[in-house]
């Protein structure tokens, strides 16, 4: 077996995409959850949107000449996000994916991150146990929910696109709650229109850069969150993470016509804080 790893590159995106969503489609097909990519097409196409992108560091693993695995390492942040990570279920069980997390480990200690993090589905058992062999620490269960849109409006909670000069209010909110900020999703939610505020008495009191399966949002309280997930026109084909130990969330959600779709995990490596505040993850973390 002659194994070797390298730079993702563009061209890499079609094979990268496909072997992406055959690995995802065949181990949630396996436990019959839903499927986390639609399609080939739109896997492929997702990549093609990053692989090279400034902020993410992408590799890909190649056996006998062909690729049969990628990982990708979101450095756009003061914390690191792995993923997604996938290799072929033809040749799945030969160390492969420990070798292509390695690799974006080292890659973040050369870089000083000072926290690694990643989303893992909590049905697939053997990547919880190559993790966890690898340092990471389970931080907190979250659930996939997906709906129809409420259109729901919270009373004194006026939500609306965010622009660049509110970049540095949600910054701020974000620092208080998780210790540290996520400038580089905020920055592209905003360039790409997907980004709103929550303005209370004058102020802003929560963002997310997208309500949906690669969006976060932060908040100072519930009824904050409430009034962003109230507003969001979709949650994508995917749906929108939220941590499982927010009973008062999770239950309004369900009062609200969403489902649970899945449950996952948060785990990371190096610095977390025990967020003070409201907060809905991304995939990424």
């Amino acid at each position: 077996m002659a194994l070797t790893i390298r730079p993702a590159q563009l061209s890499d995106a079609a094979e990268v995409g496909r072997i992406c969503f055959e690995a995802f489609a065949a181990i949630a097909d396996e436990h019959n959850f839903p499927r986390d990519w639609p399609s080939v097409e739109f896997a492929v196409t997702a990549f093609e949107a990053f692989v090279g992108q400034p902020g993410v560091y992408g590799i890909v693993a190649e056996l006998d000449g062909n690729v049969v695995g990628s990982n990708f390492l979101r450095e756009y942040n003061e914390i690191a996000g792995v993923g997604p990570i996938t290799v072929d279920p033809a040749v799945q069980n030969r160390s492969i994916g420990r070798l292509l997390m390695e690799d974006v480990l080292g890659r973040s200690a050369e870089r000083r991150f000072p926290g690694v993090r990643l989303v893992q589905a909590a049905y697939h058992r053997r990547s919880l146990a190559l993790y966890a062999s690898l340092g990471f620490q389970v931080r907190e269960p979250l659930a996939c929910l997906q709906g129809a849109p409420r259109d729901l409006r919270v009373p004194g909670y006026e939500v609306r696109a965010a622009t660049p000069d509110d970049v540095a209010a949600c910054e701020v909110l974000c620092r208080r709650v998780h210790g540290h900020t996520r400038s580089g999703e905020l920055d592209r939610g905003v360039q790409r229109g997907t980004a709103r505020v929550v303005v209370r008495a004058g102020r802003i009191t929560a963002y997310a850069n997208l309500v949906g399966f690669t969006g976060h949002a932060v908040g100072e309280t519930n009824d904050d969150l409430m009034a962003l997930i109230g507003d969001a026109e979709s949650f994508g084909d995917v749906g929108f993470l939220l941590p499982l130990r927010n009973g008062e969330l999770l239950r309004w959600c369900l009062a609200n016509g969403l489902r649970i779709t899945q449950t996952l995990t948060l785990m990371s490596i190096g610095l977390y804080n025990e967020p003070a505040g409201a907060w809905l993850p991304s995939v990424v973390y």
